[in-house]
């Protein structure tokens, strides 16, 4: 038998077992949101299934276009959580709820959520777990697997939208991904294009699968994007590293514009040729090229190191030599502009986003599971950069 204390005896520890707890205060909020929501949709169906039938339950009339055919019970996924047994009105003939369609177990918005998590990195089994968490409903890994797939429509609209020719800087590379295959795992590269617009505004344009970084894969990639919209007109500078395919494709389909040799690759492969003595210094000489205030200077700045260095490390001198009239061309552009067109570094930080994306996992499943990482990470960093462009190109100069 349960004693009640007088109130004269009730202490502080007594009045607090009568307070609810953090949980269970939001769990009844939670609980009551559903019941209201619950009653809310129940009601607007029955209200659209009256504007379709235009006759009330059991009242006989001339304008009536159908009949009930009583109801059934759904559970319904929303952001306020599981809906269970959710009573839906039907018809004798194939109704269409425009409230909630057939079949739909998720609202739209849940599915979004789950594609968005997926494509920031977390894994379809850990998806599931989460929102069980969260919701209170269990998604499975293939729920989430499927729902991902609805990603393909969309990269596919991405990789035949059409394109204008609004870029004054084009920014080329690759980056190499495992895929399973029938027998063994392959290596796949995805081209990659990059662009700053006359505005200053960064866009990655395209990407598209490959099997290596040959002259024919890249200008099918290059005549692609001329195809559909950026013929060149406006721009002033091609930036690559040193892929030769590339270089090949390029004086195919965009031979009038300049190429811009990244000097990160450049000086990575003249740093291959020294000794680890001389790195240091003969490193630092070369940066002194780049550094120039203008392409004379440049010049002499080359005609130095190179009197320095060429006994020494002939290889190396040459490997700097050979390409520096294109390694000069950003002198060619605004001071402003230089410390961006110079190197491949604003598509190499895109990769880097993009690995970090696939390094929990050790390769993809298939293709189309690549195009869908890359097409979130892609849609994610242009949304972002959408209204935050490049200040030193938006200056006048």
């Amino acid at each position: 038998m349960v004693m009640v204390k007088d109130l004269t005896e009730l202490t502080l520890k007594d009045l607090w077992r009568e307070v609810k707890d953090e949980e269970d205060w939001w769990g009844d909020i939670n609980e009551r949101t559903l019941h209201m929501v619950k009653l809310i949709l129940e009601s607007s169906l029955e209200e659209e299934l009256l504007e379709e039938l235009q006759a009330s339950r059991y009242k006989r009339c001339r304008s009536r276009n159908g009949y009930r055919n009583g109801y059934y019970n759904r559970n319904l996924y929303t952001r306020f959580g599981l809906i269970k047994a959710l009573r839906v009105p039907r018809a004798r003939e194939k109704h269409g709820s425009k409230i909630l369609p057939r079949y739909q177990r998720r609202q739209e918005e849940i599915n979004r959520m789950i594609r968005d998590m997926f494509l920031a990195g977390v894994s379809t089994r850990r998806v599931g777990e989460v929102l069980t968490r969260i919701k209170g409903d269990n998604i499975s890994a293939q729920t989430v697997s499927n729902i991902a797939r609805s990603l393909d429509i969309e990269v596919e609209r991405f990789h035949t939208r059409r394109l204008a020719d609004i870029y004054q800087y084009l920014f080329f590379d690759g980056i190499s991904l495992k895929v399973k295959g029938a027998g063994r795992v392959h290596k796949r590269q995805v081209l990659c294009a990059y662009g700053i617009t006359c505005l200053g505004q960064r866009e990655l344009i395209n990407f598209r699968q490959a099997t290596d970084e040959s002259e024919a894969k890249w200008e099918a990639f290059l005549r692609d994007l001329y195809n559909r919209g950026v013929e060149g007109k406006h721009c002033r500078l091609n930036v690559t590293d040193g892929c030769p395919g590339l270089h090949k494709a390029l004086d195919t389909v965009y031979p009038y514009v300049a190429r811009q040799r990244c000097w990160v690759h450049k000086l990575r492969n003249v740093s291959n040729k020294l000794k680890k003595v001389d790195l240091e210094e003969c490193m630092a000489g070369a940066r002194l090229i780049y550094l120039a205030k203008h392409r004379k200077e440049a010049i002499s700045n080359y005609k130095d190191w190179k009197l320095r260095w060429e006994a020494l490390y002939p290889r190396a001198a040459d490997c700097l030599g050979k390409d520096l009239d294109e390694l000069l061309n950003f002198f060619d552009t605004p001071l402003a502009h230089r410390i961006k067109v110079r190197t491949t570094n604003v598509i190499e930080r895109s990769f880097r986003e993009v690995r970090r994306r696939t390094r929990p996992m050790s390769c993809f499943t298939n293709s189309q599971s690549v195009d869908r990482i890359i097409y979130g990470v892609i849609s994610h960093l242009n949304h972002s950069w959408k209204d935050k462009p490049l200040y030193q190109f938006t200056q006048q100069t």
